[in-house]
């Protein structure tokens, strides 16, 4: 981690009129620079511990870690500094914020939220997916009585062998829905659970992460045996609520910092040099930089005053996304132009931030995604052009 430069802001200010949230993570960054754990070059597992530590604080001294609650920008600054020093510990937290938000919108943050670490589990996909059954003890025909367990197997669970809690996204049994609650023969949206990590039943499979990026921050599948589990929301909430599309903004913010981490890289070597190319290389970074934290600026500003909720949300979220992970795409072919293979093989910090963001940028399904932003414009949304 770099100890200088530490602060990612998205408007102009003054060094010294970081917010809470931002103030907390740019000395975090700069403690643990300063005295970097036991470790490969001060990361790995001892990082991820320090990062999930540091996630409880934030959780309980940040003033506002819910998007929505009037100081989106701060907290997006929050991860953003958190990413350009490191991807790895910033894809520690992010989730654990995440998940306090969801617990917020659900009117239950109060229930083991302070002092646990969470993760959010939601990726589907997987020949025996996850099923979330009620024994039916409780018949409110609602589907939320009762005593629910899930079985299956979870893909993409980052850190579940070292986290406490996770909410869990599940398909809910048939044989314990009433035809109200599906539509009479529709099909059955997904719930989310609050799910203890630390029971029996809960199994994260070993050897399964091969990547080369995000090395310290496995996400492999997990496999739940009839594993206790409690609601949140009702079916089909996690999805519909608005702050699903808040948080995968929250997520480009993070690839924002990454990409600002790169950056920095170049910025340090074009400074003091005649070299034009590098100064080209370096104007075309900013450009795209600029680019991605106006879109974050202007989501957080639109999230703040109710302008980003239903399809205005998702439409914003995807817009948000996709100009973000254009840009940090761009920043990393642009500093790899630049800057040649050295730091790639040289500069392990450079080098690291590089595989992260790579891995990390395809949480967005690219053309995929775009297809499915242009698609909902054609279904009404409204043009902003």
């Amino acid at each position: 981690m770099a100890g200088e430069h530490v602060w990612v802001s998205l408007s102009p200010r003054r060094p010294d009129d970081r917010p809470p949230g931002p103030a907390l993570a740019a000395s975090w960054v700069s403690e643990v620079s300063g005295a970097p754990v036991p470790g490969h070059a001060g990361r790995g597992p001892d990082l991820v511990d320090a990062a999930l530590d540091f996630a409880l604080r934030l959780g309980r001294e940040n003033p506002a870690p819910v998007p929505g609650g009037g100081h989106t920008r701060e907290l997006w600054e929050t991860l953003a500094t958190l990413a350009a020093a490191d991807l790895g510990a910033a894809r520690a937290i992010e989730p654990h914020l995440d998940a306090l938000a969801i617990l917020d919108q659900a009117g239950i943050a109060g229930v083991n939220a302070g002092d646990s670490t969470w993760g959010v589990f939601a990726a589907e996909g997987g020949a025996d997916p996850l099923v979330a059954s009620d024994d039916g003890s409780v018949n409110s025909g609602d589907g939320s009585g009762g005593s629910w367990t899930l079985t299956g197997t979870k893909p993409w669970c980052s850190l579940a062998d070292r986290l406490d809690r996770a909410l869990v996204s599940a398909t809910v049994s048939p044989a314990t829905v009433s035809p109200a609650l599906d539509g009479g023969g529709a099909a059955v949206p997904r719930r989310l659970f609050s799910v203890d990590l630390r029971q029996p039943g809960v199994q994260a499979l070993p050897d399964s992460w091969h990547a080369r990026g995000l090395t310290e921050v496995p996400s492999g599948p997990v496999h739940f045996d009839s594993v206790a589990a409690e609601p949140v929301g009702e079916a089909g909430w996690y999805l519909a609520r608005p702050g699903f599309a808040w948080g995968g903004i929250g997520v480009a913010a993070c690839w924002f910092g990454g990409a600002v981490g790169v950056a920095r890289t170049l910025a340090g070597r074009a400074r003091g040099t005649s070299d034009t190319l590098l100064h080209l290389h370096l104007g075309i970074v900013d450009e795209r930089l600029g680019d991605a934290r106006r879109a974050l600026a202007e989501a957080a500003r639109l999230i703040d005053s109710g302008q980003a909720t239903g399809e205005q949300g998702r439409v914003l979220a995807k817009r948000v996304r996709a100009t973000v992970a254009r840009a940090s795409e761009d920043v990393l072919r642009q500093v790899g132009h630049a800057l040649g293979p050295a730091p790639l093989a040289l500069d392990d910090e450079h080098a690291k931030r590089v595989a992260d963001l790579e891995l990390y940028l395809r949480q967005h399904h690219a053309e995929k995604d775009e297809a499915s932003l242009g698609r909902q414009l054609t279904e009404g949304a409204d043009l902003p052009w």
